[in-house]
């Protein structure tokens, strides 16, 4: 197979895996161990995130014409690209969660649905809880000022009844 074609069957791959993605972030990996890179990558894969490392004439090519199209000016050095099909945050999330144990992970872009964000943004969205947890945490907030009010209201029937 010539050049050319086997350069765009990796541009097709890219492609078809960018398909119905809600995030993609760039990261440079440059000097993570084997041992740190096979727990990165299984920690992504866990959470449904494709995880590769592709030349960066490949990746501008597969983002051309596409929402991701604004990452290709972060796309120097060694590019390390990561997709979330569920959960938005999720790449960025178990990303930076592997990078507070290892300074040679280093973000370097992301779009996140359809918003182009830097590596000092994706760290701050990397903070954001899972979805989720955000319900949880909303629907708690309903709950207590509710509970508050049922038991004021049972202390004054409760007085009006003695």
């Amino acid at each position: 197979m010539p050049k050319i074609e086997q350069k765009q069957v990796i541009v097709e791959e890219i492609k078809k895996n960018l398909e119905g993605a809600k995030s993609v972030v760039l990261i440079d990996s440059r000097g993570l161990g084997a041992g740190e890179d096979t727990e990165l990558r299984k920690n992504l894969r866990e959470a449904r995130v494709f995880y590769k490392v592709y030349k960066n004439t490949m990746l501008k090519l597969a983002f051309k014409g596409s929402e991701f199209e604004n990452l290709s000016e972060f796309l120097s050095g060694p590019s390390a690209v990561a997709i979330s099909y569920d959960e938005p945050t999720s790449a960025a999330r178990i990303i930076s969660k592997q990078a507070k144990d290892n300074e040679h992970i280093e973000f370097k872009a992301g779009v996140l649905e359809g918003v182009l964000y830097d590596s000092k943004a994706i760290v701050s969205i990397a903070n954001i809880p899972p979805r989720e947890e955000l319900l949880s945490k909303l629907l708690g907030s309903f709950k207590s000022p509710m509970a508050s009010f049922a038991r004021v209201i049972k202390a004054i029937a409760e007085k009006q009844e003695a």
